[in-house]
């Protein structure tokens, strides 16, 4: 049976990822560019399914959206003319969850496996992590999402290029977000305060790579890149007051707390808990 007739779809889930404070590394070659840092991946996350049937495009969450990194992925695949690219999200796009990221990486595992395309899980990882840099809406997501729990970027890049490291943690995790912000004006600013709060709080976590100091260090990035904004200052320092851990999602006027500490300082916030594994095809 061609690939075409076939009857059956591929799913993919990939994690959500906050990141909670990063350096940014700019390169001509995108599978060598991306960014040091750390953050968490969550249960929460992006269901990608590739199917034959339909007209060729995206949706998300039932509505059809251009997203280039998708259509890049597909494209590089040799599928982008019959390949139909469906998404459920339990997360926000824009918001710092990293759901452009998880879309092109779900789309490159499902339809890898869909129109059998016979490449390597790195070299999915690679296509998808230059999809998302050749387009400017992610540096670092990609390849923390297919690895999974609470990663460490040591160094930036592809799999061939890029190094990672983990703090061995399975927290639960709450968020609250108040809108967007957008990757790419922030990357187009002045990175420099980017680059030396992040190297900073990177060489503190690797010198005590615990929970505690990743959602401190996080919570320095943010003042000291000055990216805080009022809101989420206040719900910050709400959550900090009650006792808890909390700090903001780059990139997005979003807060992410420990445990509880959103409820506990009276938010309404939504629930999950890191991902122990990393991106993989549902069965």
């Amino acid at each position: 049976m061609s690939e075409e007739s076939r009857g059956d779809d591929a799913t993919a889930f990939v994690p959500g990822h906050v990141t909670g404070f990063f350096s940014p590394c700019p390169d001509d070659d995108p599978a060598r560019a991306g960014s040091r840092g750390a953050g968490l991946t969550l249960t929460d996350g992006v269901d990608v399914t590739v199917s034959a049937t339909g007209d060729p495009g995206a949706v998300l969450d039932g509505e059809p959206i251009t997203m280039p990194p998708v259509e890049t992925v597909l494209d590089r695949l040799g599928v982008a003319d019959r390949a139909r690219v469906v998404a459920e999200s339990d997360l926000p796009l824009g918001t710092g969850f990293g759901v452009s990221g998880a879309m092109a990486l779900g789309t490159a595992l499902a339809a890898n496996a869909r129109f059998d395309r016979d490449r390597s899980a790195n070299d999915l990882v690679t296509l998808a992590h230059r999809a998302e840099v050749e387009a400017g809406t992610g540096l670092g997501d990609v390849v923390a999402q297919a690895r999974g729990g609470l990663p460490i970027r040591l160094d930036p890049g592809a799999p061939a290029y890029g190094r990672l490291d983990g703090v061995p943690a399975a927290p639960r995790v709450e968020y609250v977000t108040f809108g967007d912000l957008s990757t790419a004006s922030v990357l187009a600013g002045d990175t420099d305060p980017l680059v030396a709060a992040g190297d900073a709080a990177l060489s503190r976590l690797i010198d005590r790579p615990t929970l505690a100091t990743l959602v401190d260090e996080s919570r320095r990035f943010a003042r000291d890149a000055g990216l805080l904004t009022d809101r989420v200052r206040e719900v910050v320092d709400a959550v900090v007051d009650a006792g808890g851990e909390a700090s903001m999602v780059m990139l997005g006027e979003t807060v992410f707390a420990l445990d509880s500490g959103l409820t506990d300082a009276g938010f309404d916030a939504e629930a999950c808990r890191t991902c122990a594994a990393g991106a993989h095809l549902r069965g």
